[in-house]
């Protein structure tokens, strides 16, 4: 199935100020589209039913990119679990009930890996959602974003909606959160690096013992999915996205210290958590519907250490000398 979307169409980017909507928007723009939709959070709180259907009356988007939420990593999620959980299912079910609503041809909905069972078969395929506990230090977020893809789907079996969900794995990029505490590990350990570099500290602490595997996809490649398969997929199982290649947190570290601070060393916390062992995603179905990511990660952290080094006004002052923690 191919269905080229009319470039003149209303397109509204659901959660555009962040890392995933920011890379969707650039995206949208980039291929020609003249009616990209967004509202901050000052304009209209996702998580509020009245507003979100006031806004798609108002408005009329004929597709969604619903990328919005409230993300970070162990430790957000450990001692935010009830933001976690409410935010995000309140969030999905304002914006994809408000599509329906009001008629949206399409509406794709962004996941995430950490749905998969801490113990799942690797590589992680499509199949496996629901088939084992998950893991402990997310599961708040993790619920929410399951309960994301079975609204889709209820939404599609009871009305008949054109809803799909990708569901992505560990992402970096432009317009990441680089904060110590609520970050994902690669920017978070980017971030750690740079302190360290500013500070004249010769050791860079990380959480865990680094042998835990992730996977990492930049998040200008996940837009290009997603456009991708705005056009390309129509189906009520969700699709992961990703590079279908991992690496140790080890070495990641050592890429981005090789980029950032290569006088460094490093030293691994043993006495934190690692989260899941292993997590990288079976990218089969999507490969064979011919779309493959295009940034290596070695130039990907190059490219986005340049652009927080052009943050100036982010980087300014150090921010003290946290520990880094591997993403669940």
């Amino acid at each position: 199935m191919h269905r080229e979307i009319d470039r003149a169409a209303r397109i509204y980017v659901a959660g555009h100020n962040g890392l995933v909507g920011s890379a969707v928007v650039r995206r949208l723009q980039a291929a020609g589209f003249k009616n990209v939709l967004t509202a901050s959070r000052q304009q209209l709180d996702l998580r509020d039913q009245g507003e979100v259907s006031h806004w798609f009356k108002a408005n009329r988007p004929d597709y969604v990119y619903l990328v919005a939420g409230t993300v970070g990593g162990i430790l957000a999620n450990s001692t935010r679990p009830a933001e976690f959980i409410y935010d995000n299912m309140m969030i999905h079910g304002t914006v994809v009930h408000a599509a329906h609503e009001y008629g949206t041809k399409k509406l794709l909905y962004l996941g995430s890996s950490c749905i998969y069972p801490r113990q799942a078969t690797q590589p992680i395929t499509e199949d496996q959602l629901l088939t084992g506990p998950l893991e402990p230090t997310n599961e708040w977020y993790a619920i929410a974003k399951i309960a994301g893809i079975k609204l889709c789907q209820a939404y599609r079996r009871q009305y008949g909606c054109d809803f799909i969900s990708a569901m992505p794995t560990n992402l970096y990029g432009p317009n990441d959160n680089f904060d110590l505490n609520s970050g994902h590990v690669l920017p978070a350990l980017m971030r750690k690096f740079h302190d360290a570099k500013l500070a004249g500290a010769k050791s860079v602490e990380i959480w865990g013992t680094g042998s835990p595997m992730r996977e990492f996809l930049h998040v200008d490649d996940l837009a290009d999915a997603c456009a991708f398969l705005m056009e390309n997929y129509s189906d009520d199982s969700h699709i992961n996205v990703g590079s279908g290649l991992d690496l140790s947190i080890h070495d990641l570290a050592e890429k981005v210290r090789s980029v950032v601070y290569p006088e460094s060393e490093l030293h691994f916390d043993k006495s934190k958590p690692d989260g899941t062992p292993r997590k990288v995603l079976d990218v089969t179905r999507l490969r064979d519907l011919g779309w493959a990511p295009k940034v290596d990660l070695d130039t990907g952290i190059r490219s986005t250490y340049q652009w927080l080094l052009d943050q100036q006004e982010v980087m300014n002052t150090p921010r003290g000398m946290q520990t880094v923690q591997v993403d669940g």
